[in-house]
């Protein structure tokens, strides 16, 4: 099979090898960039690991190119990506700690489901088979790709006042704007289309094998006011989580939105993730 890794994937791999540190994996989600990351990646080498931020398959290296080339994004599926990354962490000499945000909280339970991490802390993330609440605002932030099944195909952006809704509920105008201009590109539909569906298809690749032995201590984390991934959505996780024989611990950061990763907040967030890493590896 031909590798999805990039030149860049494969010199962050080798690089992060040659220290000798402990690596630390981190996932973004739909409608941000592996760049969402590069002031939690400066966190993490001042504590000393060292850090990579493989894309999805085809991420653009920049805002400006995703917005110039949507069409890149398109077709990606949660299986897809989650092998893409499974490959970058085979090609590494240690078990990384994995982070995630929003799908990419998702790809960090099935990458960690398949014993590839050695801790995990999960964002605001998106459902997978077995989780079964579905709040409104969930629904309401999913509309602009599930309402036209021909999305499933294609790459969505989102409108500035969809972007407001979903991610930058609790910021003030400006930062949204900014927020919203710095770091909003196209997402591709499907995987949205696969976590709304998971529970009606057995062969869904939405799926996490919470159960795995190997699977590592990991953290569900989410914000007290996100809209995407509100409250019982994480709850029903830690549910299914905390059935694994390692640790899984639940954490709502208090007013905290779906940008919590992105947004003027993010260093005391950022910092929830360190010091749960910091404690196992």
């Amino acid at each position: 099979m031909a590798t999805t890794i990039t030149e860049h994937e494969a010199e962050q791999v080798t690089k992060a090898n040659a220290t000798g540190k402990q690596p630390v994996v981190f996932v973004h989600g739909l409608w941000l960039l592996p760049s969402s990351w590069d002031r939690w990646t400066a966190v993490f080498k001042r504590a000393g690991y060292t850090t990579l931020t493989p894309g999805w398959p085809d991420d653009p290296e920049t805002v400006a190119e995703a917005k110039e080339h949507p069409e890149v994004f398109a077709k990606k599926s949660v299986g897809q990506i989650a092998d893409h990354f499974d490959e970058v962490i085979q090609g590494l000499d240690k078990k990384p700690a994995i982070i995630g945000h929003s799908f990419g909280g998702l790809l960090t339970q099935i990458l960690a489901g398949r014993g590839l991490s050695a801790a995990s802390v999960s964002f605001d993330s998106a459902p997978f088979r077995g989780v079964l609440p579905l709040p409104y605002s969930s629904l309401k932030s999913a509309k602009p790709v599930l309402e036209n099944p021909a999305n499933r195909h294609r790459a969505v952006p989102l409108t500035y006042d969809q972007f407001r809704y979903s991610f930058a509920n609790t910021f003030s105008e400006d930062e949204a704007k900014q927020l919203y201009n710095e770091y909003s590109v196209p997402g591709s539909g499907v995987p949205l289309f696969q976590a709304a569906s998971a529970n009606f298809n057995p062969w869904t690749e939405a799926k996490v094998d919470h159960k795995n032995p190997d699977r590592g201590p990991m953290l569900i984390a989410y914000g007290s006011e996100d809209h995407v991934s509100p409250k019982a959505i994480n709850e029903a996780i830690f549910k299914k989580q905390e059935k694994n024989k390692g640790i899984t611990e639940l954490v709502e950061i208090e007013g905290a939105s779906h940008g919590l990763t992105i947004g003027s907040g993010w260093r005391p967030v950022c910092d929830t993730a360190l010091k749960f890493v910091q404690r196992f590896v």
